[in-house]
């Protein structure tokens, strides 16, 4: 084995050191203030808030050593410790949920004294989250330094989706990048749209500790305030946005509509089975699900 070959070796296992030692915690904004479906983070699915369908799913990834609910609302608190689920308090004037998480991360950061590597930012109304997802999308993060911010997309479903303002939806570049998000479908054609070049965005989102800082630093943006989409603000910043396709079926929850949709999906879900199992065998958890 030659030089050149052994420090290609030596260079490969100090990074598969480091993404095994990297710290990566999860935070899922919620609030109860939503303009679309008030109160809608504890709407219940089959009996278990919405929430907390997501903060379960989320545990059971073995990518995240930690995760965190950050809220400015007494009531998803008050949820937060009977389910047993580390909360943060933040401040009530965010409108968007990554300022929200940027601010949570902020203040862990202080009671902590100890930094995450990387930060997914997991929204609240995603109760299909599969924890394979979580490690579909720290992936790219592992594999290329240049990334910093990643999303999730899959593919609309439907055209009633695929018309539906509350769905965001994502056209990308040859490689993989983003190159606009709108509540618009996109992209428009004369003719028939190709189903497969239909893409929604799916917010779980890891960040770089360092960019999650800066992004939220830099000014909101014309596009961003227009659509409503917190992206567009990397983006026309010029900085990238890494889209990665999911292979599981998912559904955020908008509309009380969409919450009869989902609650579908998961009457027969084995993960639920799952993590009531995991609660009811841990004699030392704080609550329960409801």
């Amino acid at each position: 084995m030659d030089c050149a070959t052994r420090a290609e070796f030596a260079y490969a296992a100090h990074r598969e050191k480091a993404v095994v030692m990297a710290r990566i915690i999860a935070v899922i904004p919620a609030r109860m203030g939503s303009s679309r479906f008030p109160g809608k983070p504890l709407a219940r699915i089959n009996g278990v808030p919405m929430l907390g369908h997501v903060y379960f799913r989320s545990r059971m990834s073995p990518l995240l050593q930690e995760v965190f609910i950050a809220t400015c609302d007494a009531e998803i608190g008050a949820y937060a410790k009977r389910i047993g689920a580390p909360c943060i308090r933040t401040a009530p004037t965010h409108e968007r949920a990554t300022d929200r998480t940027a601010e949570a991360v902020a203040i862990l950061d202080r009671q902590a004294g100890t930094r995450a590597d990387v930060v997914v930012m997991i929204q609240g109304d995603e109760p299909m989250l599969h924890p394979d997802m979580i490690d579909e999308a720290v992936a790219s993060l592992k594999q290329e330094p240049s990334i910093r911010v990643v999303n999730l997309m899959a593919p609309v479903s439907t055209d009633a989706e695929w018309h539906d303002p509350n769905t965001i939806k994502v056209v990308v570049d040859r490689r993989g990048d983003a190159l606009y998000f709108s509540r618009a479908p996109i992209p428009f054609a004369k003719a028939q749209v190709d189903s497969a070049s239909r893409f929604k965005q799916v917010c779980i989102m890891p960040f770089r500790r360092e960019f999650l800082s800066q992004f939220t630093a830099l000014a909101p943006t014309a596009l961003e305030a227009a659509e409503s989409i917190d992206m567009l603000r990397a983006l026309e910043h010029g900085y990238r946005v890494r889209m990665v396709l999911t292979s599981r079926e998912t559904h955020s929850v908008d509309t009380p509509a969409d919450l009869a949709l989902v609650e579908r999906h998961l009457a027969a879900d084995p993960l639920v089975d799952r993590y009531r199992s995991l609660r009811h065998a841990d004699r030392s958890a704080a609550g329960t699900f409801a």
